[in-house]
């Protein structure tokens, strides 16, 4: 009997120390970091707090946001990528870090990550960028605007938030295509991008949907072509670049990744976690009241977007070439 009791008893330490195991090791089991590569204010740190508070509702775990601007997003997306893949450590990844590696690279300076370190589980959003001229503004279509551009190269002054960043990649990839050139004028960031522009310094600049609708309704501006792939509801008779005879395309979309080498089941989690999420409502109506553009992109058609527009980008990149 004695034995017998003994035996049962060893039974069912090794018993509560299997199912203690594989209790501690049920993703998730603790707080899960996202960080964002960018400064607070920003349509990465827009979308991360849509897809934070989501996901913190499906995976019963807090999402907590970790801001790690810098270097055009490199400092972020370095921390990720060189993360421990155990699915604790998330990226807010914007369209940009698809092509931060070779840009800096083309600068003569190291890339602090390369993209194949970072796995794509889902996209959330899609903007494009509204390109803008001030209402008094001679330049009525962006024929118009071109047409200038050709008679005139390099007369046409456009703000931006630095080189390679979202608003200098949208007109460079338009001037590409069209054969002209424009000469940037870079401001530090979107809001001083958007001054200089109504304040007389330059005489175009782009913008985010969520910033430009604004000043469209104040009438201080106007839209003259939109750069993603379609037009905007909100902007039904403005065309995009395609539309208007130029063949470019440029989107900000934002999505989530995790360190290569995460497992499976933890990448499958955080799939279905946005997915779930998605599906009952938390994600898109949350982003239409911001005035983002809710695009929703699973991981296999997500990694594969990514990788054809980042094909663009970088084609644009290389013929711009290094950059005093």
């Amino acid at each position: 009997m004695i034995f017998q009791r003994k035996v049962i008893c060893a039974f069912l330490v090794i018993f509560l120390n299997i199912f203690s195991a594989y209790a501690q090791d049920v993703y998730p089991s603790r707080p899960i970091t996202l960080v964002v590569p960018n400064p607070p204010g920003g349509s990465s740190d827009a979308n991360a707090r849509v897809l934070s508070d989501a996901l913190t509702k499906v995976l019963k775990q807090p999402v907590i946001l970790n801001f790690k601007p810098g270097v055009a997003g490199q400092i972020g997306n370095s921390f990720v990528a060189k993360s421990k893949p155990d699915g604790y450590t998330l990226l807010m990844g914007l369209s940009s870090l698809m092509v931060s590696p070779e840009s800096e690279r083309i600068q003569g300076k190291a890339s602090l990550y390369e993209v194949s370190q970072l796995e794509p589980v889902a996209m959330i959003s899609n903007d494009p960028m509204i390109l803008l001229v001030k209402t008094e503004s001679p330049w009525k279509t962006l024929g118009d605007l071109v047409k200038t551009a050709n008679e005139k190269p390099n007369t046409i002054n456009y703000s931006s938030s630095g080189n390679f960043g979202p608003i200098h990649l949208s007109v460079e990839m338009l001037t590409h295509a069209a054969g002209v050139k424009m000469t940037q004028v870079p401001f530090g960031g979107g809001g001083p991008s958007m001054l200089a522009l109504l304040g007389g310094q330059v005489e175009m600049t782009t913008n985010f949907p969520s910033v430009a609708l604004a000043q469209i309704a104040s009438g201080k501006v106007r839209p003259l072509a939109v750069s993603g792939p379609k037009r905007l509801k909100s902007l039904p008779n403005v065309p995009t670049y395609r539309e208007a005879g130029f063949d470019a395309e440029y989107n900000i979309w934002n999505g989530l990744f995790v360190p290569e080498n995460t497992p499976v089941e933890i990448v499958n989690t955080l799939r279905k976690a946005v997915q779930e999420a998605v599906q009952t409502g938390l994600i898109e109506p949350v982003m239409e009241q911001r005035g983002m553009l809710f695009d929703y992109r699973d991981s296999v058609e997500f990694k594969k977007f990514a990788k054809e527009d980042g094909d663009r980008m970088l084609k644009v990149i290389r013929a711009i070439g290094k950059l005093n």
